[in-house]
């Protein structure tokens, strides 16, 4: 009864703020996740995760889509192996994001890892200084604009510093501990920590280890070199450590051979060879870059400097406390006139602090090694681009812990030193006055500092996902069943990229399948594949790209697919007023008909064609040829179009076009109907930017509307 007291005791007061400020961080990291990255962020590497964390939970490593379509349902970021595919990265952030897929709350996982990484810098920084540090220091990493944004991301960043932070205590408590029992259990956690923390981004524990790894050889040499008696607890900690690290590596040697089939090949690198670490040629789907150590230098001192102002507690103020921070440690070890001990048998607090800077040193060193520093800000030209500006320098964002216990330490140390000025020249009640008045200032000058750095990713990213929604509405207001979708591809060929809330399930097999809408054989392969399923065509009114502030408006079409020995079709379009004159255009991909409507053009136009066999032709009488005549050829599976383009006065056009995919096998035609429809100002083909919206009037010019119809003639059956 006694030992359960102690512990009420003890988490109702020692444990108390730390407790509370993890839940809290959680509990804001969720809202983030939930009500600002509904439909996730601009990097779509978060579908990449889910998607594997889904596969997790299946208990499979690779997805395995309809045979030979491969191509048609590839997610963003995977390999295709022999018609399987597995995606680029280690299971371990996935594997962790699982846990909260699993009980149908997949952001309760971001939430949990959050406060994990608060809890873990609190304890971190109460070890190297003391807990009022601590607790400071998880405030100034809430406060942190990356820490928050990135956190709410289904991204490997912050489980990564969770699995190195524990890593970290693990090896603090075990050098510290005084029983052999309790080292080597601290031990194995700090093996256990890295070993998946390197199984899942090997680079960023290595350079999150580097310092802690140094300190362990210091201390064995120095043990053998002068005091043989602390060589043996030593070597035995280490050798725990070492030996749990080790299956980390094993482990992604194995995953490498089981996907790969070479130990040596990892995932990421069977899928862009060269989007690695080092100099040189670097290059990853369609974007290349040679890397140069004066690129790097340029490219790392540009992320510094935006990372100083915008991206740490309350922006430059968390750099400012930080340099104070390190200014008064320094000013601590001269009035000591010596240099931190980091060979004693109880690690030292100035040898911890010696330790968590080597991580901000190795962090930046280590990262000039790699392109991705470069990437991360769309390159250099401006400082509001790229994925910089929706959630920070994601590849540093080990830095936070450095940054938020020294500048802790700071605000701890000028909150004394203020305290001390003011007791030495006023009275107390006056100094309590004093003391209460600066902070009533200094609060409001943080907040409106945080709300600075806050601002414009927060704006930015609420702007992307109000563009998701408005693409999604007609997806999110259909109860899908057994429903097959085409999607569009405006990125190429890939699944979730960037429709990262378009998955599939494992298996291919779910409510509804989604499949990329690439051309007209890759369709009827799918159709093929599926064909029990209600087909729609999801599209949109707009061009979709990286910008959040450019919406479009999504548009959900069920489809059918026509059959028979000929299908006839008619196409009626409004005429906005001031036509001049009509052309008819029919096109099959490699090959052109124009006929000139040879009538006066009223208020509507009406065409009517066929397509059989034989071809697709216009069919009405009061029309002649442009150029050659006759019907264009059909072979197999293409994808077809008739258009009318309206002639005005200046040379300004106005097209309607119908594109539809067909294909003639067996002697009759099949045609997936309705047509894709848009409707083009001074082009004939605008793609999406055109898309018709029949419920959306407010998109077209007055007078703009279109109507077509597919039967089969009277000679098919």
């Amino acid at each position: 009864m006694a030992r359960v007291d102690r512990l009420r005791t003890a988490l109702a007061t020692r444990y108390a703020p730390t407790l509370l400020l993890s839940l809290l961080t959680g509990t804001v990291v969720f809202l983030i996740a939930s009500e600002l990255f509904p439909y996730h962020s601009l990097n779509h590497d978060e579908g990449v995760y889910l998607q594997q964390a889904a596969l997790l939970l299946d208990g499979q490593f690779q997805h395995y889509p309809p045979a030979g379509l491969a191509d048609e349902f590839r997610p963003w970021f995977f390999v295709v192996d022999e018609g399987a595919m597995y995606p680029k990265y280690a299971p371990v952030p996935a594997g962790m994001f699982a846990l909260g897929l699993a009980v149908g709350l997949p952001r309760l996982a971001l939430a949990a890892i959050a406060a994990g990484n608060v809890g873990l810098v609190v304890t971190l920084g109460t070890e190297a200084f003391d807990r009022r540090v601590g607790v400071l220091a998880g405030i100034l990493l809430v406060l942190s604009p990356m820490f928050l944004l990135a956190s709410s991301l289904f991204l490997p960043y912050a489980p990564t510093t969770f699995l190195n932070l524990l890593f970290a205590l693990g090896y603090v408590r075990a050098v510290r501990a005084d029983e052999a029992t309790a080292s080597r259990r601290w031990a194995a956690l700090a093996g256990v920590a890295i070993a998946l923390s390197f199984f899942g981004r090997p680079y960023t524990a290595v350079l999150f280890a580097l310092p802690f790894i140094g300190h362990a050889c210091w201390t064995l040499w120095t043990g053998y070199r002068h005091d043989a008696a602390r060589l043996r607890p030593q070597l035995t900690r280490n050798l725990v450590i070492a030996m749990l690290g080790i299956s980390g590596v094993v482990a992604a040697l194995g995953y490498n051979w089981l996907l790969t089939g070479d130990p040596l090949l990892f995932p990421f690198e069977a899928f862009a060879p060269l989007d690695g670490l080092g100099f040189g040629q670097r290059r990853i789907v369609d974007h290349a870059l040679v890397w140069t150590p004066a690129l790097s230098v340029r490219a790392t001192t540009t992320l510094l400097v935006l990372f100083a102002q915008s991206w740490t507690a309350a922006g430059w103020a968390g750099t400012v406390v930080f340099v104070v921070g390190l200014l008064a440690w320094a000013g601590h070890l001269r009035a000591r006139e010596s240099t931190p001990s980091i060979d004693r048998p109880h690690l030292s607090d100035d040898a911890l602090r010696l330790l968590l800077l080597g991580i901000f040193v190795s962090v930046i060193v280590g990262n000039l090694y790699f392109w991705g520093t470069y990437n991360v800000q769309g390159g250099l030209e401006d400082p509001n681009d790229g994925l910089l500006a929706i959630h920070g320098p994601i590849y540093h964002f080990d830095m936070l812990v450095p940054l938020s216990v020294f500048g802790a330490f700071g605000v701890v140390g000028v909150g004394e030193r203020l305290r001390e000025t003011v007791a030495a020249t006023y009275s107390p009640r006056t100094a309590r006055v004093v003391l209460a008045a600066v902070l009533v200032l200094t609060v409001p000058a943080i907040g409106v500092a945080e709300q600075a750095a806050l601002s414009g990713p927060v704006e930015d990213s609420a702007d992307y996902t109000a563009k998701y929604e408005s693409a999604y509405e007609p997806l999110e207001s259909t109860d899908f069943e057994n429903a097959l979708v085409m999607v569009p591809t405006p990125y190429g060929h890939w699944s979730n990229h960037p429709f990262q809330s378009l998955r599939n399930d494992p298996g291919f097999d779910g409510d509804v399948v989604y499949a990329q809408h690439q051309d007209a054989p890759s369709t009827f392969e799918v159709i093929d594949a599926y064909p029990d399923r209600e087909l729609y065509r999801w599209t949109y009114h707009g061009e979709w790209t990286p910008a959040p502030d450019e919406n479009v408006i999504g548009k959900l079409v069920p489809l059918g697919v026509r059959e028979g020995e000929r299908l006839e079709g008619t196409t009626r379009v409004g005429v906005p007023s001031g036509a001049q004159s009509a052309i008819i255009r029919i096109e099959n991909g490699s090959d052109v008909r124009e006929l000139y409507l040879d009538q006066a053009v009223g208020e509507q136009v009406s065409v009517n064609w066929s397509v059989g066999p034989d071809g697709l032709r216009v069919t009405d009488d009061d029309v002649r040829p442009l150029g050659e005549s006759g019907a264009l050829a059909v072979n197999g599976s293409q994808e077809l179009a008739v258009a009318v383009i309206l002639n005005y006065d200046g040379g300004s056009t106005l097209t309607y076009r119908q594109e539809f995919d067909t294909r003639v096998r067996d002697g009759r035609v099949q045609v997936v109907w309705p047509a894709e429809t848009s409707v083009c100002s001074l082009t004939i083909d605008c793609g999406t930017r055109g898309t018709y919206l029949p419920d959306h009037p407010d998109q077209h010019l007055d007078g703009v509307w279109v109507n077509g119809t597919l039967t089969a003639s009277s000679r098919s059956s």
